[in-house]
């Protein structure tokens, strides 16, 4: 399928209230409205291919950029590649879920994730942050530092509630992912999880919300999920 197909698909697959509820998180035109579980169809038959997600990601529509990050080729995609990625993921699913997840899948991810969470900027440092929870729901144990992730927990702890609303959200998740799939810091991250206690972040046009690390790694506990990891990175 070439890209004028894919994007005529895309826009057949697009619904009036999904796109409302893509805009009330932060997404804005042009965009379809297309339902996440129903691209999947399309991304199989076309599995990956890095020169038809760049051009769909290059379009600025929601949709068609969200689609680039399901067919993209990590392993093709450079360190710059990923800096213009991240420079038009204008919103948190973008940002979060798109370039987060894709750059988790590359041999450079916790450099450019380093990069981007000294960074200053809201999207770049969620990112990085949201990078580090999809590699550590991932990849095996030994693959981090310990003395790292602890750093880490530590910088969480201490400027969390003083950070931007997205970073915010991704610090909040980097204390339950270490808390649930990263065991050799589970007991710290508990303990920083106790310490911050609720993070109130707002997102898009919604009214704010509050998050709560410890209650996420305690409900994952009780489900028997101590340790878990990820078979895949993307879905």
């Amino acid at each position: 399928m070439n890209f004028e197909m894919v994007m005529q698909e895309l826009e057949v697959l697009g619904k009036e209230r999904i796109k409302k509820t893509y805009i009330s998180n932060g997404a804005h035109e042009p965009l379809f409205g297309v339902p996440t579980g129903e691209m999947k169809p399309l991304a199989k038959k076309i599995k990956k291919n890095q020169p038809l997600a760049e051009q769909l990601y290059a379009t600025g529509n929601y949709d068609a950029m969200y689609f680039a990050g399901i067919i993209a080729d990590p392993m093709k995609m450079t360190e710059m590649d990923f800096e213009r990625w991240i420079d038009a993921a204008y919103f948190y699913m973008l940002s979060d879920y798109v370039v987060a997840v894709t750059l988790a899948e590359t041999d450079f991810a916790q450099v450019v994730a380093d990069k981007w969470i000294a960074s200053g900027e809201d999207f770049r440092m969620s990112t990085g942050w949201s990078c580090y929870c999809w590699l550590l729901g991932n990849r095996p144990d030994d693959e981090f530092s310990a003395s790292k992730i602890a750093s880490m927990l530590d910088q969480v702890k201490n400027t969390i509630h003083d950070s931007p609303d997205c970073t915010k959200s991704a610090m909040n998740n980097f204390i339950y992912t270490v808390g649930i799939s990263y065991l050799p810091l589970h007991d710290k991250a508990v303990e920083t999880a106790k310490e911050v206690g609720p993070v109130e972040v707002r997102r898009g046009k919604k009214k704010s919300s509050t998050l709560l690390a410890l209650e996420n790694i305690q409900k994952h506990m009780k489900r028997g999920q101590l340790g878990f990891k990820r078979k895949n990175v993307r879905c």
